[in-house]
């Protein structure tokens, strides 16, 4: 059974809809892609699946369990992260701090104490090795206004693995990366993919075909193919597509 499934899910603004019935399942420790040109509802769709809009009809499950219309908070409660295409960090903060902030520890014992976490070697400890996980060992102490754009990129994600998810979701990592930042991006999410069940959101179709175990390509709202790298690129619809030439 896979760990995370989108059933029948339909989503309308006013009189545009966006999702009409897409069925998505993503299994348990596998790289799942979404793909799909510019306002093919990819967004919509992760917005959905992570509680920010609420599906008009159709389900949203969690290991078995229905979290359709659920809050984002509750829905990260259950062991849900996710990264945003637009940057979500506290730029006044050390990257240490960013990633502390999420580490369960320190999320059950309240915000408040957030000045005396200087003192707990066990959570700074994990920080420190979340940062070292996305390529930023050595930052701890800088702050997140002063990371190059391709590090906050990175510190990003970090923030969503410090809760320990058992899924995460990216939203297009790559958007303002160059060639060799994305190359490292690519090193990194190959090195944490171990023993995490992801999801990416990506328009850059070679960063998202060398790393997926399954994709599922997005038009008009629906789910149009579901494959491998290696089956997508054999598809007569992706070759057909300018997704094809890109792939």
């Amino acid at each position: 059974m896979a760990l995370f499934e989108a059933q029948k899910v339909h989503k309308r603004f006013g009189d545009h809809v966006v999702l009409e019935e897409i069925n998505l399942d993503f299994e348990e420790h596998k790289l799942s892609g979404i793909m799909g040109p510019n306002g093919a509802g990819k967004t919509t769709c992760f917005n959905v699946l992570t509680g920010r809009y609420k599906p008009d009809r159709g389900r949203v499950v969690f290991d078995g369990i229905d979290i359709t219309g659920k809050s984002p908070g509750a829905i990260a409660k259950m062991g849900i992260s996710r990264s945003f295409q637009v940057m979500n960090v506290f730029d006044e903060y050390t990257a240490l701090e960013n990633v502390l902030l999420p580490v369960p520890e320190v999320r059950r014992r309240g915000l408040h104490l957030l000045y005396d976490l200087a003192n707990d070697s066990e959570s700074n400890d994990k920080a420190a090795q979340v940062l070292a996980k996305v390529g930023l060992a050595g930052k701890e102490r800088a702050l997140a206004s002063d990371l190059s754009y391709g590090e906050r990129r990175a510190l990003e994600i970090g923030i969503a693995l410090a809760a320990e998810p058992r899924i995460l979701f990216l939203d297009e990592p790559t958007a303002g990366l160059g060639t060799e930042a994305t190359a490292k991006l690519a090193d990194m999410v190959t090195r944490i993919k171990e023993g995490i069940t992801i999801v990416i959101i990506e328009h850059e179709m070679n960063f998202l075909f060398n790393l997926a175990d399954v994709i599922n390509v997005i038009q008009w709202g629906q789910v149009v193919a579901v494959g491998t790298p290696d089956e997508l690129r054999a598809n007569p619809w992706v070759q057909a597509s300018n997704l094809g030439k890109l792939a």
